[in-house]
């Protein structure tokens, strides 16, 4: 049956379209636009990066941030293995090798304390995943990096407007990346942005996005023609995107904020049944602000996951689980490599069901999902 109570449903400002006509009338379709300065404005106001660029996925931001940090073959980069497969294919791309450690038992983030003993004289840098838009330990992360001299990237893509220690998250590392997908907290269809934290790496990271061009500099005035700089390639969006991005943009504060009333809604809805055992809320260290993007629980370890799935969508609910373990993955043993045990990332990707989360679900909705969700785990 068709879900009645979807996962996701994009949420529009009511903006996007004039501001398509605008950028239409405008007659300038390309990258790097009116828009797309806009945009650019207000993500380095939201992030405090010196350095913000439009990119036409998360997945573009990353692999620039790979490109950046100057990986290539034999290079080893630490991440966690619970994540989406973007993360460890830019990694790749670089002829560099993933390296898999264990996730924390509360938050599902990179677990910190296992990233030491994973450092080989071949480790270059550390790439931190936010998940759900609750910030890793990045105190200990960046610490361990600076006694080892690795490069931190933060795959954000989750993470606009969450904050740890009060610091955006994306910004806190020497790179960050941010998605804007359509299932994200803030949406441009496709699309998402390489936040750079170190001033020297900007014009470099111009460079990578325009085809390896100095390009930009061209457009400023900077220099008389634009040349063949450095490798690079096309990870522009167009303007009819940054459009779009800019009415979401906009209204991102308020976005987060029903988002967040939302998630506090389930939590209290939730909290008989975690009482009860049968399932796990989700946990936010007290150094953590983030932003309602992912209500998940973690089953008790006796329930039959697919079974209670297969009972939500019966009652007209999509609910559905997350990554599976990029170690477990046929690209994974043959690209990657695993430091340690993985025992917390099996037993909770195993576990762990996302409920519908969107701007404008109803607390009925919400009523609805707790209830369907409590009748199968009985």
């Amino acid at each position: 049956m068709t879900a009645t109570i979807p996962f996701n449903r994009p949420w529009m400002t009511g903006r996007e379209l004039g501001y398509i006509a605008e950028a239409h009338a405008n007659g300038r379709l390309a990258g790097d636009g009116p828009f797309t300065t806009r945009c650019h404005q207000m993500l380095r106001q939201m992030t405090g990066s010196p350095g913000v660029l439009l990119t036409h996925s998360c997945t573009a931001a990353l692999e620039m941030c790979c490109s950046l940090a100057g990986l290539g073959a034999g290079d080893e980069v630490i991440m966690p293995s619970f994540t989406f497969v973007s993360t460890a294919n830019a990694v790749v791309l670089r002829g560099a090798t993933p390296v898999f450690v264990d996730i924390r038992e509360d938050t599902l983030n990179i677990d910190e304390t296992r990233i030491a003993d994973a450092i080989t004289d071949r480790t270059r840098a550390i790439l931190a995943m936010h998940y759900a838009g609750v910030g890793c330990a990045m105190d200990d992360i960046l610490d361990i990096a600076r006694d080892h001299g690795l490069m931190v990237i933060e795959d954000a893509a989750q993470g606009i407007l969450a904050r740890y220690r009060g610091k955006p998250l994306g910004s806190i590392g020497d790179l960050g990346a941010m998605s804007f997908h359509e299932t994200k907290n803030v949406i441009s269809g496709e699309g998402g942005c390489l936040l750079v934290n170190r001033p020297e790496l900007i014009a470099e990271a111009e460079i990578v996005r325009e085809k390896g061009t100095d390009r930009s500099r061209f457009f400023r005035g900077e220099v008389d023609k634009y040349t063949w700089q450095a490798v690079g390639s096309s990870y522009l969006p167009g303007e009819l995107v940054a459009a779009f991005l800019a009415a979401q943009l906009e209204e991102a504060a308020a976005i987060t904020a029903r988002r967040l009333a939302a998630w506090e809604h389930y939590h209290a809805l939730l909290q008989p049944l975690e009482v009860s055992g049968l399932v796990r809320r989700p946990r936010v260290p007290e150094a953590c602000e983030h932003n309602g993007h992912i209500y998940h629980v973690l089953l008790h370890p006796d329930a039959d996951r697919v079974n209670v799935l297969s009972r939500l969508k019966d009652a007209g609910v999509q609910a559905v689980f997350h990554y599976v373990p990029l170690h477990s993955s046929p690209a994974g043993a043959r690209y990657a490599r695993v430091a340690g045990s993985l025992e917390c990332t099996e037993d909770l990707a195993a576990r762990l069901i996302r409920l519908p989360l969107w701007v404008g679900i109803t607390q009925v909705q919400q009523a609805h999902v707790v209830e369907t969700l409590a009748a199968a785990l009985q």
